[in-house]
């Protein structure tokens, strides 16, 4: 099977991640962020962007450069605020950037959704907050409930731990987070990994995202991928 998605720099990784692109970067704060793919956005000057990341602005130096470049036109995420970062709050009091709050665990399944195709979902998830309002509701079993559209983008920016050739995932602990949710629900997805293995050592019982959700894989470490494939032969 002549199937190679990896790419050879940062630079191929990006392409076509143009001006009002929709971005999902993975990450629960640094665990699981791509910050070698999002330097390469940074790098290629792409803005007016729309994010789609679980801490905006707040974990990890990548993508606080990224709103600090003001690159960013809204985010969509559940913790915009964290000790220590105001890139965000700087911004978002300045009008310079849009914010739409989402629970966490809605989040969760609205990408989630996107990517099985749901057209939507029910929940109890915020009823009665600031956070339900113009959304349609409903009641269930005596519960009022709101409806919560899905969430796609042009390109889900992930972090994995190991991959194949074909694309094929697996993650390091809690770097899992949102990386297999996003790889499902973006267009175009691309991962950056630690090392590079032979297809034949992912096992298809523990892969946990398997190589048909990924477009592109950069390696960070040629050497520490040189010397995995090595040992795998």
């Amino acid at each position: 099977m002549a199937v190679n998605k990896v790419v050879g720099s940062l630079d191929d990784a990006v392409a076509g991640i143009s001006d009002g692109a929709t971005l999902m970067v993975s990450g629960f704060g640094p665990p699981g962020q791509p910050s070698a793919l999002i330097d390469a956005v940074l790098d290629s000057g792409a803005s007016n962007l729309t994010i789609i990341n679980n801490n905006a602005g707040a974990g990890g130096r990548a993508i606080s450069e990224l709103f600090a470049a003001k690159r960013v036109r809204k985010v969509v995420c559940s913790f915009p605020k964290a000790i220590g970062s105001t890139v965000f709050d700087d911004l978002y009091r300045a009008g310079e950037i849009e914010l739409e709050l989402v629970p966490q665990g809605t989040l969760a399944e609205r990408i989630r959704a996107g990517g099985a195709g749901i057209m939507g979902f029910y929940t109890p998830t915020a009823h009665g907050t600031e956070l339900a309002a113009g959304k349609e509701t409903r009641v269930f079993g005596g519960v009022d409930c709101v409806l919560e559209l899905p969430l796609r983008a042009d390109f889900a920016l992930v972090r994995a731990e190991v991959g194949d050739r074909y694309g094929n995932l697996t993650y390091r602990k809690t770097g899992r987070n949102f990386g297999p949710l996003m790889a499902a629900a973006a267009d175009v997805t691309v991962a950056e990994v630690s090392r590079l293995v032979r297809p034949e050592v992912m096992d298809p019982e523990t892969t946990v995202t398997p190589g048909i959700y990924v477009d592109r894989l950069f390696v960070l470490d040629e050497r520490s991928s040189t010397s995995t494939e090595e040992e795998s032969r």
